[in-house]
Formats: structure tokens, C-alpha cells, sequence
């Protein structure tokens, strides 16, 4: 007896192949029978008519940051609800472990940088996952069983090294005994389960102290051993930032990338390649690393997203601005002092200078204040201002933008919320992605879901993307689109037998609405352990979304069932060999 029918569904089954109509069977997880409509004459416990809804693979999110957030929300949202039904975690060199049983200040210490790094709430951090774990298996174990969604995790380069060097991680080099007990506990993550190694070189990451984050000061050789220990275990992968990522790649960052894949016999992926038809010479300067790693025997994956993720900025608190030059030292001020600084106007002119300076690199298009808009306001003088436009402000003030963005701010003690509209919104820069999208190491993907919760909402790229191709820019068909968001990244990681709606497989699969798959706009609510607050976006037009065959969310509410599986390298992943 078949566990469940969906009936006449409309199948785009991963493939990039045409859809067509189906009857799809569920048995044990897996998917029993694809039959014409009509044909299966094996009872099921249920069944449902999926006439006029396309049924495809669970989506893939290949960059996620969902490693705390399982533990009180098994169900990542808002990703599950927008489809996705496997994430990939432990990305950027952040893992909340190894721990080193010895110093159980270390937990302190990665709860403050992940706070830091990846706009986490330290509160949920505290509150909400249990920190009974030392070694990567034990973390593994931890979620094992009680999560909604797939999940898979990177090991992080910061944990090896605090775990093995203590204090000196931040700032010193391993001895030669050290290095080999950063390989043995990368071994024993990767034993256990973990799907590679990931690391960070990029200057806009630094720890809750302010310092530049412990990967960051390793060097080439140190990268290069523990990128040959990945290459040592079946089903694992390599991921990395460096500074170029955001802007373009320095020649030694490019030679970097190029030996750590080589040495691995395995892909590397980095994220995000920013799109934008003003820069036209960016994208070239990106593949560069991906062309000389197919010449190396390696290869390189660069992530892009299909869609304009907004991201809100503040002067009262950490964000993007505080990474443009310059630009830190001032908003890292106490409130009245900040204030008092951005109010003189040599100050802001030096500031715009800077933001506006090739050293800027990518951190250039947040400087143009006039296409902000006002969010959130806090004060009686800023009544009426949200959702306007700062340059319209400025000019009924006859102030320059940034001044007029100022006053605005500090009217609310630097509290307000300001919304940048893109500056790469235009049909060249579409046009480009597309073509760009077609490149064979390029994939979709750089989400941060579960990451820099109250300034940005990644998550939805699924469901958004989606209803571009099928009603709105239509730059991919709707077959493309699903394999570029299932097929194609399961099969980098080399998922065994997902990605795809085909008999034998695991029932991941997204049943939604083609007249109405989108996403919600962005809101701010308060649903983190403590209170704390976080972006949501609601799911439009998923009917349905099953994990191994058991139904996760209907009609975008949450149906409380956790049927996922921790997937570890080796058993869940096969080698996907660059040789």
C-alpha cells in the first residue's frame, strides 16, 4: 500500500526535462511509482488531486547559516515553507564545534563571534540550543532526529583552530604538533559525518572582540594540509571566502583557490558573485579561478543569487556601512559621540570620499543615501517619513542626501531603519544574469538563511525566483529554474538520490501553485528565543512541502513533523572526484 497519492500533478522533475502530467506515489520515504494520471491501482493511506499544481524536487539551499537555529526551529524557517527541504550549513569557516572539553569558556567565546560575524542573536544563542556537545559527531548527534528539514555541515577552520590553539588561534601560527591535531579533529568531523572543510580569509569577518577571526590568520600551507585531508574521505566538499569575493579577486587570492581544489581533488564553492551591468568587468575577473581549476584538476563553484535580496542598514547598529573604510571607527562610537561626528560636516565628506574610493570595492553602491528609504521611525520629528525616499526628504529640506539621512537618524538616536534600493535593478543587469546563469560553475545560491536575521531575508530566493520565471521577467523556463534550484546543487554535493522526482528516490518534493508561487515582502517580527527579533517572509502559493515522503508544511503553516536526517558525508553524499 502506497503511503500517499498525489494525483495529476503537473511533474517538473529536476532534470531541466519537460514537464508532464502524473499520478506520484510515496511509499517508505521514497517515491514508489510515476504513472500516468489515472493508472496507479495500488491503494494509498491518502491521496490528493494535484490538478493544475506543478510537483517538483525539494529545493537545495547550498549556503545557509542554519547550524544554532535547528535547535529551536526544527523547521528553518522560513525556508521549509518556501520549499527547500535540504540546507547546507557550516559555511564560511563558523561551526559551533569541535569544542575543546578542556576550556568550556570556548562556547563563550563562538556564541560572541557568531553574534558578530553572522548577525545572530546572542540571546537565542545563549537560550536556545543546549551546548551539550564537544566533538563535530556529538553536534551532529545533537540534531539528529528532531529536525524538519536535510541537513548537511561544513566543518568551520575557526573551530579547528580555537579548539587546538586556544586564545593563540586569533593571531598566532599551529607548531607542526598542532597542525597535525587540527588534521586529526578535521578527520574525525569528516568521519563522523561533516561534508568538508570551510573557511574564511575576508576582512569583513572579525570575532566579538573585534579581531579578525581565527582562519584569517592561517596561511597558505596550513589551507593547503587541511584541504589534502578533505580529499582523504568519500562525499565531501571545500568552501571559502576571501575578501575578493564581495568586489574581485586578487591574483593571490585566485592562486589560493586554485591549490586548495587542486589539493583536495575536490569542488570548492565561494560566495557571491555580484552581478551588475555597471561593472561590467566583474563577472570575468570571478570565473578566472573557476577556468585555471578545471586546468589544475580542480573545481570552483562560484554562487549567485536570482534575486534582489533587501537588506536594511542602520547607523545605531552593526551592518554593511560599518565595513566601508573608514566607516567603522566612527560607527563604532558611543551613540552621543557618534551623533556629534556624523553632524560635522567634514566628517561626512570624508566618509562619502572613502565610500566612494575603489578600496570601497563592492560597499560603493551603499553610498548613494538618496535611494534610501526610511523604515521604521522612533520620534515625533520623524512622523510621517516612513516609506519615503531620502532623496525627495533632502530636497524639500534643501539639504545633500547623507546630511538629510543624518538628522533623520538622530532624531531617533540612530534607531531608525533605512532600506537601500538596488542599484543593479536594471534590463542590462538582468540580461547578465542570465547569461551568466548559464555559466557551467556558476549556481544559485548565497542565501545566509539563518544568518544577519534582522537585516536581511535570503530565505525566500526560492519561491521568489520562481515566480519571476513563470510571470514576471521570465528569463529561464520554469524547468530550468527547478533544476538550477534542486538538481544542480545536489548533484555538486553529490546527494545520493535527491534532487530529482524519480521512482527510487526520497520523497523531497514541493508541490506549488504556478498562478501563484511568490514571496511576501519582509517583516520584522519577534519569535527568537528571548524575544529577540529576526525577518520573515511568508510562503505564496506552496501547497505542500514533504521531507522523505512525510508532509512538513501545508498551505505554508508548519504541520509540526520533524522527518528529516542529519546527512553525513560518505552515507548520504558520494565523491564528486574534479579529476
Amino acid at each position: 500500500m502506497l503511503d500517499h497519492l498525489i494525483r495529476s500533478a503537473t511533474v517538473v522533475d529536476g532534470t531541466g526535462a519537460d514537464a508532464y502530467a502524473a499520478d506520484v506515489g510515496i511509499r517508505d520515504g521514497r517515491i514508489a511509482v510515476i504513472a500516468e494520471p489515472g493508472t496507479v491501482t495500488e491503494d494509498a493511506r491518502s491521496s490528493e488531486d494535484a490538478t493544475g499544481l506543478i510537483l517538483a524536487p525539494g529545493f537545495v539551499d547550498p549556503h545557509t547559516h542554519y547550524d544554532a537555529q535547528l535547535f529551536w526551529d526544527p523547521y528553518a524557517t522560513p525556508s521549509m515553507n518556501h520549499g527547500v527541504t535540504t540546507v547546507a550549513g557550516g559555511n564560511c569557516g563558523f561551526t559551533l564545534a569541535p569544542l575543546n572539553p578542556g576550556r568550556p569558556e570556548d562556547a563563550d567565546y563562538t556564541r560572541r563571534m557568531m553574534s558578530k560575524v553572522e548577525g545572530m542573536s546572542l540571546v537565542a544563542l545563549e537560550e536556545g540550543a543546549p551546548w551539550n556537545w564537544h566533538s563535530f559527531g556529538e553536534y551532529l548527534d545533537a540534531l539528529e532526529g528532531r529536525i524538519a528539514v536535510n541537513a548537511g555541515f561544513m566543518v568551520g577552520h575557526c573551530a579547528l583552530r580555537r579548539h587546538v590553539m586556544g586564545a593563540d588561534a586569533v593571531g598566532g601560527q599551529p607548531t607542526p604538533a598542532q597542525l597535525r591535531e587540527m588534521l586529526d579533529l578535521l578527520h574525525d568531523a569528516m568521519s563522523a559525518g561533516a561534508w568538508g572543510l570551510s573557511t574564511t580569509q575576508s576582512s569583513t569577518h572579525s570575532d566579538g572582540d573585534g579581531e579578525p577571526v581565527a582562519s584569517r590568520h592561517a596561511k597558505p600551507e596550513e589551507l593547503l594540509a587541511l584541504s589534502r585531508a578533505v580529499g582523504e574521505h568519500e562525499g565531501t566538499q571545500l568552501e571559502a571566502i576571501v575578501a575578493g569575493c564581495l568586489d574581485q579577486f586578487s591574483d593571490e587570492e585566485i592562486d589560493l583557490f586554485v591549490e586548495m581544489t587542486a589539493a583536495a581533488g575536490r569542488p570548492l564553492n565561494w560566495n557571491v558573485l555580484t552581478i551588475d551591468a555597471s561593472v561590467p568587468e566583474r563577472v570575468p575577473r570571478q570565473l578566472v579561478p573557476s577556468e585555471r581549476a578545471r586546468q589544475a584538476g580542480g573545481r570552483i563553484v562560484a554562487l549567485t543569487m536570482p534575486i534582489l535580496t533587501p537588506m536594511n542598514m542602520s547607523l545605531g547598529t552593526f551592518c554593511a556601512l560599518n565595513l566601508i573604510p573608514g566607516w567603522g571607527e566612527i560607527l563604532g562610537l558611543p551613540v552621543p559621540e557618534r551623533i556629534g561626528k556624523l553632524r560635522d560636516a567634514e566628517v561626512r565628506a570624508e566618509m562619502l570620499r572613502r565610500a566612494d574610493s575603489k578600496e570601497a570595492g563592492v560597499f560603493r553602491r551603499l553610498a548613494n543615501f538618496g535611494r534610501y528609504v526610511i523604515g521604521d521611525t522612533y520620534s515625533p520629528e520623524n512622523e510621517g517619513l516612513s516609506g519615503r525616499v531620502v532623496k525627495d526628504i533632502a530636497a524639500e529640506r534643501g539639504q545633500d542626501a547623507f546630511h538629510c539621512l543624518v538628522e533623520i537618524c538622530a532624531n531617533d538616536e540612530l534607531r531608525t531603519v533605512l532600506w537601500p534600493m538596488p542599484t543593479d535593478n536594471d534590463p542590462d543587469s538582468w540580461e547578465l544574469r542570465r547569461a551568466t546563469w548559464r555559466h557551467e560553475d556558476v549556481m544559485l545560491g548565497g542565501s545566509d538563511a539563518g544568518a544577519h536575521l534582522d537585516r536581511m531575508c535570503g530565505a525566500p530566493y526560492t519561491t521568489r525566483f520562481l515566480g519571476d520565471c513563470l510571470r514576471g521577467r521570465k528569463l529561464v523556463s520554469v524547468e530550468a529554474a527547478v533544476k538550477m534550484l534542486t538538481d544542480d546543487p545536489a548533484r555538486l554535493f553529490g546527494l545520493r538520490e535527491r534532487g530529482r522526482v524519480q521512482e527510487g528516490w526520497h520523497a523531497d518534493l514541493v508541490l506549488f501553485d504556478p498562478q501563484r508561487i511568490e514571496a511576501g515582502p519582509a517583516t520584522l517580527v519577534h519569535d527568537l528565543p528571548g524575544e529577540s527579533p529576526r525577518l520573515d517572509a511568508r510562503a505564496i502559493g506552496v501547497v505542500s512541502v514533504r521531507v522523505n515522503g512525510v508532509e512538513t508544511i501545508r498551505d505554508d503553516e508548519v504541520t509540526g513533523a520533524v522527518p528529516g536526517t542529519v546527512l553525513r558525508s560518505g552515507r548520504d553524499t558520494r565523491t564528486v572526484s574534479t579529476r
